[in-house]
C-alpha cells in the first residue's frame, strides 16, 4: 500500500528524532512508527529505551503536559545536577527583600506571672495618630473640617445661662443622628430664635420651658430638614418631661442617666458628658470613628459599641476626649465613606493604612515629590538672584 506525502514525511522526522538520542547502530528495516508502539518490538534493540511520546517529537508538549512530574527513570534531573556540580562559577544569593514590620490590631496578653489580662495597643498606632494631628492642625488637609465650627458641642448659645447651654448641647446631639453638621447647625439655630415665639411672653431662646410648651407637629417642622425628624420630635419632647420630673429641669450628669433618655445612645451620652459637664468617662464613637479605626486594621469590630470598648480597653485616658474629634473632621474632609481621598492622607502615604488604595497613594507620592523639587528650584532660584544682588556693585 502506498504511503501518502504527509507520511512519508512524519517518517523522516521520526527519524531524524531518533538519531539524536540513540547509539549508531546498523540502519534497520523496521518500520518508523514501530519505534512509538507502547509495546516494545521484539528483536529492536533501541526498544530498551524508553520510548518517546508522539507529540514531543511533532511540537513542544502542552501546559498540562509540561505540568506533570518527571518520573525517576527522567534523565532531565540528573542532568541538571552535574551541570550545577561542574558549574565553577561564583554562587549569587537571591537579592534580599526589605521585610515590612507587620501591622498588628490590639490584641489581648496575659502576664504570666500574675495572669493578669491586659490590651497591647495596634502596632505603630502614636505614629499614626501623630499624623492625623498634623492633618487636623491649621494648614493640614484635614483641617477647618464642619465639625470644627459646627460640631454639637460648638452649637450652644454662649449668651444662655450654663444651665441652658448643657441643654443646648444634649438637643444639639438628638438632632446630630443621621444627619450632616452642616444642617444640624441651621436647625439649632431656628430652634434658638424662633422657638420663643410659639410661647407668648416666654423668654426667648432654647430651653426646657418653651420645649415642654411648644406644640409637637409645630416642633416637627422645626427640625424637619433633619433625619427622621418624626422620632425626633417624640425623642426630644419625652426627654423634655424626664428633665422637668426627674432632674429638677438640668440634665443629667451621669452617663447612666443621660442614657436613659429616649434617643440618648452611648456615643452621645458620653460625648454629652464630656462637652457639658467636662468629664470624660468614655469616648465617643460614631460612624467616622468606627470606621476609619477598622479601616487602619486596629481591630475588627462590627458596632460602634465594639469599636469604643475596643479602644476604651488600650487608648490612654488623656486621647478619649479628642479622638472623636479629631477622626470625625478626617472623615469629612480626607477620608469620606465615599471616594476617599488617599492621595491627600499621611497616614496612607506613609503605608500605615491597610486599606489605601495604591493608586492614588502612588499618585499622591508623585504629587508630592513633584512639589518639593519645585519648592527645591525656587529656593535656588532666590539663592543665585541673592548672591547677584549682593555682588552687584
Amino acid at each position: 500500500m502506498r504511503s501518502s506525502r504527509v507520511s512519508q514525511d512524519t517518517a523522516r522526522l521520526f527519524d531524524q528524532a531518533a538519531a539524536a538520542t540513540v547509539s549508531a547502530t546498523p540502519r534497520r528495516t523496521t518500520r518508523s512508527l514501530s519505534r512509538f508502539a507502547y509495546a516494545p518490538v521484539s528483536g529492536n534493540a533501541r526498544a530498551t529505551a524508553a520510548p518517546p511520546d508522539i507529540e514531543d517529537a511533532i511540537s513542544p508538549p502542552p501546559a498540562a503536559k509540561r505540568r506533570r512530574k518527571l518520573s525517576s527513570e527522567s534523565p532531565a534531573k540528573p542532568i541538571k545536577q552535574e551541570l550545577l556540580l561542574d558549574d565553577t562559577s561564583p554562587i549569587r544569593a537571591p537579592p534580599t527583600k526589605k521585610t515590612k514590620q507587620p501591622r498588628k490590631p490590639a490584641r489581648k496578653t496575659v502576664d504570666p506571672d500574675t495572669g493578669a489580662t491586659t490590651v497591647a495597643p495596634p502596632s505603630n498606632w502614636e505614629e499614626v495618630y501623630g499624623l492625623v494631628r498634623v492633618m487636623r492642625a491649621p494648614g493640614g488637609p484635614a483641617h477647618g473640617a464642619a465639625v470644627d465650627t459646627m460640631g454639637c458641642e460648638r452649637l450652644a448659645d454662649r449668651t444662655s445661662s450654663e444651665k441652658d447651654q448643657r441643654f443646648h448641647t444634649l438637643i444639639a446631639l438628638m438632632l446630630s443622628s443621621q444627619t450632616k453638621d452642616t444642617v444640624n447647625a441651621v436647625v439649632m439655630r431656628r430652634l434658638q430664635t424662633e422657638l420663643a415665639a410659639c410661647r407668648p411672653g416666654a423668654p426667648p431662646g432654647l430651653n426646657l420651658d418653651n420645649v415642654l410648651a411648644v406644640d409637637p407637629d409645630t416642633l416637627n417642622q422645626m427640625i424637619w430638614a433633619v433625619g427622621f425628624h418624626n422620632n425626633k420630635t417624640k425623642y426630644i419632647k419625652k426627654a423634655a418631661e424626664i428633665l422637668r420630673d426627674e432632674w429638677d429641669g438640668d440634665i443629667p450628669d451621669t452617663i447612666e442617666g443621660l442614657t436613659a433618655l429616649p434617643g440618648v445612645g452611648p456615643k452621645m451620652g458620653y460625648l454629652c458628658l464630656s462637652a457639658a459637664w467636662g468629664r470624660t468617662e468614655g469616648i465617643g464613637v460614631d460612624v467616622h470613628v468606627h470606621r476609619i479605626t477598622n479601616l487602619w486594621g486596629w481591630h475588627a469590630t462590627k458596632t460602634p459599641e465594639e469599636t469604643r470598648l475596643a479602644l476604651q480597653a488600650w487608648l490612654p485616658r488623656d486621647r478619649w476626649r479628642e479622638i472623636n474629634g479629631l477622626l470625625v473632621g478626617l472623615g469629612q474632609a480626607v477620608c469620606l465613606p465615599v471616594g476617599r481621598r488617599c492621595g491627600s492622607c499621611d497616614v496612607g502615604l506613609e503605608g500605615l493604612c491597610r486599606a489605601a488604595d495604591r493608586k492614588k497613594v502612588a499618585l499622591g507620592r508623585a504629587e508630592r515629590e513633584t512639589a518639593r523639587l519645585q519648592e527645591e528650584d525656587r529656593k535656588a532660584l532666590e539663592d543665585a538672584q541673592n548672591v547677584k544682588k549682593e555682588e552687584e556693585p
